[in-house]
């Protein structure tokens, strides 16, 4: 019998453990705690991660509150699946929850595999500092389980988070890039919320000196109390294969765990959820987005979970649960080097704080560098290089000379080319001592001191839209200039004079807080999923690796006397641009928009164009069967129009019969319920405070609210509402209803509610479509509903 990868992986040196069991968590309003228990060699022991908080930020009766806190103690756990055979997580965690925990695992369990065990590691000892690089299909040891324990979990209700963008929560600490973030948000006008995680054990000397500086200074400073720290220790205690020293051994680096920013991202987002903040920022460069191969095993040089690729998971895995946030760094194109000079020389009194030492201790009431770390040298040749006094933020004259006597011989932990960089300054300086052929070797890379623009790791539209312009003005104050990746140069580039500039930002709806521009559905980055945009051989290409697709179809009728004919057609493009804009690489494709549909009922009003049913369903056939041809397995429609509905059903029912593919339509099936909540108007189906409102969110210069009406029907029966959930389908002519071509009350309609409306109706339909990803057809029809 041949064995799996699944068997192998049980059979590693590395598993350890009988079973991890991850919860129930606790909730009180300023706590959470999350029992661990590990069963191994016949025994069990047990730990509490514990997150505590200065305000109260939960509701123990809140199935919501539940559900964050029972996500918030999963993380932890994550760093283990390589060591146990199984895994089980009891609490309320969703569909959402349990595949963002499985994917999760399995990255870091490769990066670990990967980072901690066939790289040196000074903290293994025996069979597991030996082992020999393996090529997987998967490295997660650990079966997951989930588990609603002790009793069935309380339903949970999609429901979207209420958020203000124009507040922010800096992932804060004494690094460079929270107190640059800082600085920059503030400066900007906006509501900055810096918080710091205060992880249990010496740890939390880092962040010390710039917290005590915040709470004192800065309104909105906050701190979230974890004993995580704690945890991780008690876990490698119980490993046969880590020193047992391990405390002791001088190392800038954790022994085994990777899954570390995450722990404290979900740790700060009760804080976000209570202040309604909009905007997760966290701290990380341009060398922190990378994917390498070691051996044939592709990875992220254990970086993932400070990757611009991490703050995308996170975005959809906040999208899909409703969260109504985005994650995102500010400083992707900046280089090391490039933030310390920011930080330097614009908020001299913030870099004062800068700590970056684990190894720090404390000296009356500052905390103080140990100065002989990778960190410390780091941070000492990079303010020298700069000319700028590293005694600023702790350091004696005595730590700055041995800094800068060990970095030629030590190095330190930073991209090649920032490397050769930072000893190209310091030799020029003539602040560090190199051989003749050590300095033939060393060559300039001016790229390190430019804005650097990466289609991967630091594309220009990687943060909202309204952030960029004044960010990257400044930016270029203190850079020597821009470049931008092409192929493998870099070429001289001017970021503020590029059209990309203005792409929407993927995972918010309007491009701008305060002024709200005209938006086309025709900004998206990366546009290899518009089907009419490739060639035949790139569709062919793109076939191989995607083998969904969206299908708007929209109308052209009338929307009353304050909103455009094409009001459906361009709704139905849009939205369907944007969800595949939204989901994860690679993106549905998104093909042609159908414009016209069976629009006879708006007959009587000027500028409705009708086709019949015949013609509406005959046209979808066409392209679904060619579709189908192509390549695509699974087809959403996407109905800008309810009178479609019945053309658009037949359709997929034909196609399904003579293609046999999976095909859908929804006409705001998947969040009609979510929306009807968010508005006042009763019986609202055409043109009234829904449809303005979306309208009034992205196209507010063609909404002519002067004319609103407000035309709110009433209907004979209950059973005649066209909202009502035992209503039956009824067709009449709608001039019959009502006179301006208005069922609902438009002057109720803000830019505001359309903006959640669209948020509702993005994330419903880009949660559709990454299930349907993650489904080959035949587990689409067999799977349990």
């Amino acid at each position: 019998m041949t064995m799996t990868d699944n068997d192998l992986n049980r059979s590693s040196p590395l598993v350890v453990f009988d079973r991890l069991e991850v919860g129930p968590t606790k909730v009180e309003r300023k706590r959470i705690t999350t029992p661990y228990r590990l069963v191994y060699n016949g025994k069990e022991e047990q730990i509490d991660l514990i997150y505590s908080y200065e305000e109260e930020v939960f509701d123990p009766s809140d199935p919501a509150s539940q559900n964050l806190a029972d996500m918030m103690g999963a993380q932890v756990a994550l760093n283990y699946g390589l060591f146990c055979r199984h895994i089980i997580f009891h609490g309320t965690l969703d569909e959402t929850d349990q595949r963002f925990i499985r994917d999760m695992a399995e990255n870091t369990a490769r990066e670990i595999y990967v980072i901690k065990f066939l790289e040196p590691n000074p903290f293994l000892k025996g069979e597991a500092a030996l082992l020999e690089a393996e090529k997987k299909t998967r490295y997660l040891n650990a079966r997951l389980e989930f588990s609603g324990f002790p009793q069935k979990p309380k339903q949970l209700k999609w429901q979207l988070w209420s958020s203000n963008r124009e507040r922010h929560v800096i992932l804060s600490s004494g690094g460079k890039d929270s107190l640059l973030s800082y600085g920059l948000m503030n400066e900007m006008g906006f509501d900055t919320h810096p918080i710091f995680v205060n992880e249990s054990g010496r740890h939390w000397f880092t962040a010390l000196n710039a917290y005590n500086h915040f709470k004192q200074h800065i309104p909105n400073t906050g701190r979230v109390w974890t004993n995580s720290d704690r945890v991780f220790s008690w876990m490698l205690r119980h490993m046969p294969f880590i020193r047992q020293d391990f405390s002791r051994v001088r190392s800038d680096e954790y022994p085994v765990r990777l899954w570390t920013v995450a722990v404290f991202i979900f740790g700060v987002l009760p804080l976000v959820r209570k202040r309604k903040i909009a905007r997760v920022l966290i701290g990380d460069e341009f060398d922190t987005t990378q994917r390498l191969n070691h051996k044939g095993i592709t990875h992220y040089n254990g970086l993932y979970d400070q990757s611009r690729y991490f703050d995308n998971a996170l975005s959809r895995y906040y999208m899909r649960k409703g969260w109504s946030i985005s994650q995102f760094s500010i400083l992707r194109p900046l280089s090391e080097l490039l933030i310390e000079k920011i930080l330097v020389q614009r908020y001299p009194h913030l870099q004062e704080h800068q700590l970056s030492c684990h190894a720090a201790h404390k000296e009356g009431d500052r905390i103080h560098p140990c100065g002989q770390c990778e960190k410390c040298r780091r941070i000492v040749s990079m303010l020298k290089a700069l000319d700028a006094d590293p005694a600023r933020c702790g350091y004696t004259p005595q730590q700055i000379q041995n800094g800068l006597k060990n970095i030629t011989g030590k190095g330190v932990h930073q991209e090649s080319a920032g490397v050769h960089h930072l000893m190209y300054i310091l030799e020029q300086k003539k602040l560090i001592r190199l051989t003749a052929a050590e300095k033939r070797k060393l060559k300039a890379k001016p790229e390190i001191m430019k804005l650097r623009f990466d289609p991967d790791r630091s594309p220009i539209d990687a943060i909202p839209m309204e952030l960029r312009t004044f960010l990257y003005r400044i930016f270029l104050e203190y850079a020597d200039g821009a470049v931008q990746r092409i192929g493998r140069q870099w070429k001289e580039y001017e970021p503020l004079s590029d059209p990309s500039l203005h792409r929407l930002y993927s995972f918010e709806l309007d491009p701008a807080v305060r002024a709200k521009p005209a938006v086309q559905p025709v900004e998206e980055a990366g546009r290899s999923h518009i089907w009419g945009e490739l060639t035949w051989s790139e569709a062919k290409k793109r076939f191989e690796t995607m083998d969904i697709a969206l299908l708007p179809v929209g109308s052209i009728e009338q929307h009353g006397p304050h909103l455009p004919l094409d009001t459906d057609a361009f709704d139905a493009e849009y939205l369907a641009r944007r969800v595949a804009q939204a989901c994860s690489s690679p993106n549905p494709l998104v093909l042609p928009l159908i414009s016209y549909g069976v629009s006879y009922e708006h007959d009587e009003f000027i500028g409705t164009i009708s086709i019949t049913n015949n013609t509406l369903s005959h046209l979808v056939y066409d392209i679904g069967m060619s579709a189908a041809r192509s390549g695509i397995n699974k087809l959403v429609i996407i109905n800008g129009h309810g009178g479609n509905g019945p053309a658009l059903n037949y359709a997929a029912q034909m196609i399904n019969r003579d293609a046999k593919i999976f095909v859908c339509v929804d006409t705001g099936e998947t969040s009609d319920w979510d929306i009807y909540k968010m508005i006042d108007t009763p019986n609202d189906v055409h043109a009234g405070e829904i449809e303005t409102s979306t309208s009034l969110a992205v196209r507010p210069h063609l909404v002519k609210m002067d004319q609103a009406p407000r035309s709110v029907p009433q209907f004979s029966s209950r059973y005649l509402n066209f909202t009502s959930r035992r209503g039956v389908s009824w067709y009449a002519y709608t001039q019959s209803v009502s006179a301006d071509g208005v069922l609902g009350d438009a002057t109720k309609a803000t830019a505001e509610k359309g903006r959640k409306i669209w948020e509702v109706m993005i994330a419903h339909l880009v949660a559709l479509v990454e299930d349907l990803k993650n489904m080959t057809l035949e587990e689409i029809h067999h799977k349990k509903y």
